[in-house]
């Protein structure tokens, strides 16, 4: 993840067309994950789960380099966990992540993998429209990694557009929302508090936190690590290394630990819960 400056969570830009009457509703909380995981679920399952609500969570992350100490997962691990986690909480969909995202100021670091914009875009694009030809209305994208967040909002313009052009039958009730994750007011917060300056723009501890938490095994890779140069303007993956030679921005990432990611995780799903019950009913503006 590559934190942006001066960005909100998520955007104010309404989709072409207004919204209508008789909202998705939020089905509630379940016991666990597995009820809300699209892919351990039937088809006759989603037909039935149509019926009382439009809803869906889609992960999106990036397979990257986090520094030398984090995992190329990241930005998929909590991207997915945090999206489970809204799910359990409301009872909403929740599709297989999309661990690929646009990294390709990242390339020069080996074990990144990444999506050009226009590949990610179609990807997207494609997604949002599956989903939206089977009924979904309301396609709610937790988002693990700035650098997708402009390709992001890219393909749900061009999905609205598309869907209209196809004559689906609920084009205009189809909206879109993107959530950052780590841009949620209490996440941002808390990584203030824990961190100051050290939380820095990639391989953040907030995040790092969050995969210590994820997967246990990751905290013997922990280690302190010299200074950090600081965030900065890069052009492409080369530029991106000689600026920072180990892959941080300006980060810590050996603050972090297992019990910030805890509570980060919940603070994180806490926020995009409420989020989420906001754009079902309306009462939140789309991408």
């Amino acid at each position: 993840m590559r934190r942006p400056r001066r960005l909100s969570p998520v955007s104010t830009t309404s989709p072409p067309a207004p919204a209508t009457a008789g909202s998705p509703a939020v089905p509630g909380p379940v016991a666990g994950h597995e009820a809300i995981r699209l892919q351990l679920r039937s088809w006759p399952e989603v037909e039935a789960y149509l019926e009382r609500c439009k809803g869906v969570i889609v992960p999106l992350g990036s397979t990257e380099q986090h520094g030398p100490t984090g995992a190329i997962g990241t930005d998929a691990l909590t991207a997915e966990a945090v999206a489970l986690e809204v799910g359990r909480r409301t009872g909403v969909l929740v599709t297989p992540a999309q661990a690929f995202g646009m990294a390709e100021h990242h390339l020069a670091f080996p074990g990144t993998i990444s999506l050009q914009p226009a590949t990610l875009l179609a990807v997207l694009h494609d997604v949002v429209l599956s989903l939206a030809r089977h009924g979904f209305q309301r396609i709610f994208v937790i988002n693990g990694h700035g650098g997708n967040i402009a390709t992001a909002r890219a393909a749900f313009a061009q999905a609205y557009s598309t869907a209209a052009a196809r004559g689906l039958p609920h084009a205009t009730e189809l909206r879109c929302r993107l959530a950052n994750w780590f841009m949620a007011g209490p996440v941002m917060r808390q990584a203030r508090e824990l961190y100051g300056d050290r939380e820095g723009h990639h391989a953040t501890p907030s995040e790092i936190a969050l995969t210590l938490h994820l997967e246990p095994s990751l905290i013997a890779l922990q280690r302190p690590l010299p200074e950090a140069a600081p965030a900065g303007p890069i052009h492409g993956p080369e530029d991106f290394r000689r600026r920072h030679p180990d892959g941080r921005m300006g980060s810590d990432p050996f603050l972090a630990t297992a019990a910030h990611g805890a509570a980060i995780l919940d603070q994180a799903a806490s926020a995009l819960t409420a989020d989420l019950e906001a754009f079902l009913s309306d009462g939140e503006p789309a991408d």
